[in-house]
């Protein structure tokens, strides 16, 4: 099967120029699939997307600080993370996913790695990880390791799904603003859900993925919700990237995602609190 090549080779300068200690959230990494072997349970074959061009990314777009999400194209073998944290020089942390019959002694071994939290995901077209109820049980396990509990759900099960995840007994961050169709504005039940759970505490939400919930080019309804997130919850958003965008529709230009951000926050004050001190402080970066 041919590999497909999921990201922009070439992004453009973004206009917009980021804080000092800037983070990107959330992206991801392939390979190179000659030393890390890919998940035997793929359908498709991922172009290599190694720490190497991730690293030359973020130069090229001003951040200074990334955590990794490990994917189901590597599946549970969270080595690929592990070596780019190792190369990252204290700026690169890890989400891991893990099976939950997973030893303690494992999960220590991660948090001790660099990784900060684990990954369950909800999506009909990546088969979900396990119920609600036992991840919320599982919960218990990261907690004395500081981990926090990362979510990835299709946008119509935010009000199933939020009960069961406030009884979380570590923090949880909702991915890519709960996969919300921003064409339907904010006014939609789904997003009105979200925006509940986000009155607790307890949840984070990643300002990621403008160009998956969008209808327009130029991601002008994703921006508008993150937009209002930003403003109405400025202490519980993120940001990311998704670099390099699997699973998409068609391939975005980091460039532009980033100057997105002038749209999203255009206060630098905002900007600031998003970009680097929401994420200094959840993910206990080394200041």
């Amino acid at each position: 099967m041919p590999s497909t090549l999921t990201y922009n080779p070439r992004p453009s300068a973004p206009r917009l120029r980021l804080p000092p200690g800037a983070c990107d959230a959330h992206v991801h990494i392939f390979g190179p699939a000659a030393r890390f072997p890919l998940s035997d349970a793929l359908n498709w074959t991922p172009a290599d997307a190694p720490k190497e061009a991730l690293f030359a990314l973020h130069e090229h777009l001003g951040i200074d600080r990334c955590v990794i999400v490990q994917s189901l194209v590597h599946g549970f073998d969270n080595r690929v993370i592990e070596d780019a944290i190792a190369a990252g020089g204290g700026r690169y942390l890890g989400v891991a996913l893990v099976p939950l019959a997973v030893a303690d002694a494992e999960l220590a071994r991660l948090a001790a790695a660099g990784f900060r939290g684990v990954r369950f995901n909800f999506m009909k077209h990546l088969g979900a990880s396990a119920s609600v109820d036992e991840i919320v049980a599982f919960t218990r396990r990261l907690a004395p390791l500081g981990m926090h509990l990362q979510v990835h759900f299709e946008s119509s099960l935010v009000h199933a799904l939020a009960a069961p995840l406030a009884r979380s007994a570590v923090p949880v961050v909702i991915d890519h603003m709960g996969r919300v169709d921003a064409s339907l504005g904010a006014g939609h039940a789904d997003f009105a859900a979200l925006r509940a759970l986000l009155r607790n505490p307890l949840f984070r939400v990643k300002l990621s993925g403008i160009d998956r919930i969008s209808a327009g080019a130029d991601y002008a309804n994703g921006i508008a919700l993150a937009h209002l997130l930003a403003h109405e919850f400025p202490e519980r958003c993120l940001w990311g990237s998704d670099w390099p965008h699997p699973n998409h529709h068609h391939v975005p230009d980091d460039g532009v995602l980033v100057d997105a951000l002038a749209q999203i926050a255009p206060d630098a004050a905002l900007r600031e609190q998003i970009l680097v001190r929401n994420p200094l402080d959840f993910y206990r970066f080394d200041a």
